[in-house]
């Protein structure tokens, strides 16, 4: 799989120096249940990447189910990246997740490549395999097969980046040795990062992934999963999701989020260091504030210059 030494550039500036890295999860404007402003939306990602995040992280969420209350952003990934790209300089991509049993792997592997082309190298491709359980039937999809379908979708991506003129058997269909899919990515395979379990075992996405990115943990588990993930994985990174509210008081101790806290600012410059302390090699933050562009300014003086 792939090393720093032969990763792409998004690779190369999340993991590729010493200690913890940080993303921002899209929708920067916070804005979950409609379709956010892509102005404000592409401003807050140059604030971003002026003050210091590693990454932007674009969600796929095909459809939008009131009773999950989570729209992800609204905005298709590929479209949403492609824009990204050309309103940045270098600050990595990242997918979290690409759902792939609702999307055709051909599709996926010439998407992602063009996204990696458009960007010079910065896609992270985070895939997944759902937990929208009323998409299956919209796209006429098992549930069940999702397992497979994501081994099956990973083999075929590796060989559709890798190869010229690939032969291919799965559910998804056929090629024989006729058919090319261009472009190609920057580098030889695409760093490729299964999200949640995946409906795979520990072991399988330590010998197929790049890496593993994993929802927001209480200490004590993170620990756990990050002494077992080394003992598959060795040095491959592992990423986690953790929602971030500050508090007015800087002083103020932690009170629990979905997927993560509201804390004063001192309390998660600690936290973060016992994160780092750990092992953990990259943070997707879910930022939660009326004012966004002045909570990033925060998060990276107070946090990610102190660390």
């Amino acid at each position: 799989m792939t090393d720093v030494d032969h990763a792409n550039t998004g690779y190369r500036r999340l993991f590729g120096g010493d200690g913890l890295s940080f993303g921002l999860g899209f929708p920067l404007t916070g804005e979950t249940e409609s379709t956010p402003d892509i102005d404000a939306e592409l401003r807050l990602a140059s604030h971003a990447e002026t003050v210091g995040f590693d990454a932007l992280w674009a969600r796929d969420v095909p459809t939008y189910w009131p009773r999950f209350g989570d729209a992800g952003g609204a905005f298709d990934p590929w479209s949403l990246l492609s824009h990204v790209a050309a309103h940045t300089e270098s600050v990595a991509l990242g997918t979290a997740s690409i759902v792939l049993p609702l999307r055709h792997p051909i599709h996926v592997a010439k998407s992602a490549a063009t996204v990696d082309r458009l960007s010079d190298g910065r896609l992270v491709l985070g895939v997944a395999s759902g937990d929208r359980d009323p998409e299956y039937p919209a796209f006429g999809v098992d549930p069940e097969n999702r397992g497979q379908f994501v081994r099956e979708s990973v083999d075929a991506l590796r060989a559709l980046w890798r190869e010229e003129y690939p032969t291919l058997d799965g559910s998804w269909g056929h090629l024989d040795g006729e058919l090319d899919v261009l472009p190609k990515p920057t580098t030889d395979t695409l760093p490729l990062f299964p999200t949640g379990n995946a409906r795979q075992s520990t072991e399988w996405i330590a010998e197929n992934g790049d890496g593993w990115i994993f929802y927001h943990l209480p200490e004590s588990t993170l620990e756990s999963y990050l002494d077992t993930w080394r003992s598959h994985a060795s040095e491959k990174p592992f990423t986690i999701a953790v929602q971030v509210e500050f508090a007015a008081d800087p002083t103020a101790e932690p009170e629990p989020l979905h997927l993560g806290y509201r804390a004063g600012v001192e309390w998660f410059r600690e936290y973060f260091r016992r994160l780092e302390e750990y092992g953990l090699d990259h943070v997707i933050v879910g930022l939660r504030a009326a004012e966004p562009e002045a909570a990033m300014t925060t998060f990276a003086s107070e946090i990610i210059d102190e660390l």
